[in-house]
């Protein structure tokens, strides 16, 4: 467990970097509200926006996510729980006037950006 990274992962910097390309700037690793212990990788403070790039097993993917061999009962509480903790920070962050946008991490880095360029832009 400690080997898998919380934050700089492949597929996190590829999105960084397209994100960046397109001309926008971020914080990363940021929490968006105070008081509440949800961290966003990417955070437009300005525009309000808080991405998460969710990983196809911590977050229970529908197309990629695979079930746990051993100690599949805790794994599948531990993806329900994210899950669970996952609409509970959109909903916390729509209350605050945020918006949250999810990418996948088998999402293709170049569409994500855009997509998030949408959100920020719009």
């Amino acid at each position: 467990m400690r080997s898998n990274r919380g934050r700089d992962t492949k597929p996190e910097l590829a999105l960084r970097s397209a994100v960046h390309a397109l001309g926008l700037r971020y914080r990363v690793n940021s929490r968006p509200l105070e008081g509440v212990r949800r961290t966003a990788d990417l955070v437009f403070t300005r525009a309000r926006v808080a991405v998460f790039l969710d990983g196809c097993f911590w977050h229970g993917c529908p197309q990629h996510h695979t079930v746990a061999r051993t100690h599949g009962e805790f794994w599948a509480r531990k993806v329900t729980d994210n899950r669970r903790r996952d609409r509970d920070t959109d909903a916390r962050l729509a209350e605050a006037g945020w918006r949250s946008v999810r990418v996948w991490e088998h999402e293709d880095p170049a569409a994500a950006a855009r997509r998030v360029e949408d959100v920020v832009r719009g």
